[in-house]
């Protein structure tokens, strides 16, 4: 996995729903996640939400993520 390839091909629409939960769990895990654009993180928290994605071990996301702060 590229991870700036795959950025690309998310923004350009080409990945499925399978690539992108993969490239969101490598995103949260690596925390590249917190170094991008707002809607990222909204959408990590939807794919948190539904269960698609989990944190990384003793991972911790900013709860002005999710709304609460």
């Amino acid at each position: 996995m590229n991870l700036t390839t795959d950025i690309i091909r998310y923004e350009n629409g080409e990945l499925g729903y399978d690539e992108t939960v993969t490239l969101f769990q490598a995103l949260l895990d690596t925390g590249m996640i917190h170094h991008l654009q707002g809607s990222y993180s909204s959408t990590a928290v939807s794919l948190l939400w539904a269960g698609a994605i989990t944190l990384p071990e003793g991972g911790k996301f900013p709860l002005r993520h999710v709304g609460i702060a």
